[in-house]
């Protein structure tokens, strides 16, 4: 079984679709992510999307991006997906594309970070160093927004949401096959966050099965 990867030209393109399959309340959660954003960004400030992929959340931004005139950083590591990013924003002054891991990354003082669906990715060693660099690149009275697969339950329940995660799936049309595996791919690529790591003020705002979402306010 090989391991998952984002870094094929297969998985760039099929992305958008491959995501939904898989988490039924993506959308949902993204125009949460966006509205929340709309109370902390300030005219002529700055998001940063980190692990941007084929610009979802770009998208939906894009109109209050306008209308803040403000600017949109995104960071992705896959050159794969970051082709994909700068077709489609080739013409926008107000999207800069970095192809860079964030965790070799300077991040830009920003009013908005977003981590959506990317921390389970990063290394478990190299999490509070990527937390840390968040905290110092918010600005004062902005946000961080995080969206993350996490591993906070103990006992039976635990199984439970496991199994609901895999019931959302096959409701949306996964194969039976393909959510195996997909599940088996992503031994030792993603590992579900703790989220102690994000600090005791982290508010949630989103739980679903495995996935949850919290804002932290700097």
């Amino acid at each position: 079984m090989k391991s998952w990867t984002f870094e094929t030209k297969e998985i760039a393109e099929t992305f958008d679709s491959h995501v939904r399959e898989q988490l039924p309340w993506y959308d949902m959660v993204t125009d949460a992510v966006c509205y929340i954003t709309r109370n902390y960004l300030t005219d002529g400030g700055v998001v940063v999307d980190i692990g941007a992929s084929t610009g979802n959340m770009i998208d939906k931004l894009m109109p209050l991006v306008e209308e803040r005139w403000a600017d949109v950083v995104a960071i992705e590591k896959s050159q794969s997906m970051c082709k994909i990013l700068q077709k489609k924003y080739k013409q926008s002054d107000s999207v800069v594309i970095e192809n860079n891991d964030v965790i070799n990354h300077e991040l830009p003082n920003a009013d908005v970070l977003i981590v959506f669906l990317t921390m389970m990715f990063i290394p478990i060693r190299k999490r509070k160093a990527l937390m840390s660099a968040l905290r110092a690149s918010c600005k004062q009275g902005g946000i961080i927004i995080v969206v993350d697969k996490v591993a906070d339950h103990d006992g039976y329940f635990s199984t439970v949401l496991k199994r609901l995660t895999m019931q959302f799936k096959l409701q949306q049309g996964a194969k039976p096959e393909d959510v195996l595996n997909k599940e088996m791919s992503l031994a030792g690529i993603q590992i579900p966050i703790d989220p102690a790591i994000l600090g005791e003020d982290a508010k949630q705002f989103f739980r679903m099965g495995e996935f949850a979402g919290w804002v932290i306010e700097c």
